[in-house]
């Protein structure tokens, strides 16, 4: 820290100048997340000094985040969901397994999950002592369900599923890991982080939701399609009495037992998690997810026209391609097969993508 503190002016400047590096956001084509709506920032604005980590203190906060999981619940078809805010697909990943293991310990725990997880699981997995099973996935990125039940043994305490993968955009067989999970009396974990603020919104959703009876979690993040400030996450759980095996002593607190795995959980993205939902509604939601859609099909017929092929018809909107460089100025990711990534989030608008496609064309001049 300085000794004197500087002037607002070169404060600013210097943050400005860091601003710029990250470039506008437009360019940035391989984020999971957008800019927020700007009744997310309206409203993250109002609740900025709010803390959940002691919801006594803040009555109206903690109304929010009940909202907020009946909201998300709801979505998911079940309104009675157990849940609460967290800061995003990690930590919702991470404290679902450990709601498993506690449901079933065993002395040497493992799960048995796709190739295509969020590299989250193996954070838990190291964390919670539990052997990670891999699953290869099938020729179209999805998890080869075929396999699941040649790795599930007696100390399997979970199964995981992802809808809407990360780097393929993909949706498991999730009907089909219910039926295994219920046939083996095993918890299911659907990691939705990104794909479920996408799928119910489809012209035709997949089911993977709590619609199957098989389904024990779901991890959903606000802060990605729903378009609300970061960190907004949610666990959503279909006992509510399940996080009560994660419960710790807080003595000090206004609540005295928290299961939650922050101590410190902002409320102003939880507001503003809430303010999207209730301003968008179901329609205004799959209208995003619609045009959201129809980019990313506009983005993967120009790519192709140019000679570079998609690696895969995705489920959401995440179009991956047989190309090795982009280009300059554009920002992208790729697969760890070697595939460019692109995220088709609601700030890769039409003309977005008709300029990159333009770029590209320049590329191959």
């Amino acid at each position: 820290m300085r000794d004197v503190g500087c002037s607002e002016g070169d404060l600013f400047s210097f943050l400005s100048s860091k601003r710029q590096d990250d470039l506008g956001y437009q360019r940035i084509l391989s984020s999971m997340c957008t800019p927020p709506h700007p009744v997310a920032v309206r409203a993250h604005a109002m609740f900025l000094e709010t803390n959940l980590g002691d919801p006594g203190l803040f009555p109206g906060t903690s109304a929010l985040e009940d909202l907020l999981v009946e909201r998300l619940g709801s979505l998911m078809h079940h309104p009675d969901a157990g849940g609460y805010a967290t800061s995003g697909g990690t930590e919702s990943n991470i404290q679902a397994l450990r709601i498993a293991k506690k449901l079933k310990p065993v002395n040497h725990p493992n799960v048995v999950m796709p190739a295509s997880g969020h590299f989250s699981f193996t954070k838990a997995c190291d964390m919670l002592g539990l052997e990670a099973r891999t699953v290869p996935l099938d020729r179209e990125f999805r998890m080869d369900v075929e396999m699941v039940e040649d790795l599930v043994d007696a100390n399997t305490i979970a199964l995981v599923g992802v809808v809407g993968t990360t780097e393929y955009g993909m949706v498991d067989p999730i009907a089909r890991l219910s039926e295994i999970a219920l046939d083996r009396d095993l918890f299911l974990h659907v990691d939705a982080a990104f794909g479920g603020m996408v799928v119910p919104f489809l012209d035709r959703p997949i089911p993977f939701d709590f619609r199957l009876p098989g389904v024990s979690s779901i991890s959903i993040d606000p802060h990605k399609m729903g378009m609300s400030t970061i960190p907004a996450g949610c666990l959503l759980v279909r006992d509510p009495a399940w996080f009560s095996s994660l419960n710790v002593d807080t003595p000090y607190l206004t609540v005295k037992r928290e299961c939650t795995l922050a101590g410190t959980r902002p409320g102003a993205p939880v507001a503003a998690a809430v303010a999207v939902l209730e301003y968008m509604g179901r329609d205004g939601m799959e209208a995003v997810v619609s045009g959201c859609m129809e980019n990313c099909r506009r983005l993967i017929e120009g790519m192709e026209t140019l000679g570079y092929p998609r690696a895969v018809t995705p489920d959401v909107n995440v179009a991956t391609f047989h190309c090795k460089r982009a280009p300059r100025g554009w920002r992208v990711s790729t697969t760890r097969q070697g595939h460019m990534r692109i995220v088709c989030m609601p700030h890769v608008t039409r003309d977005v993508v008709e300029e990159f496609l333009a770029d590209m064309c320049d590329l191959n001049a």
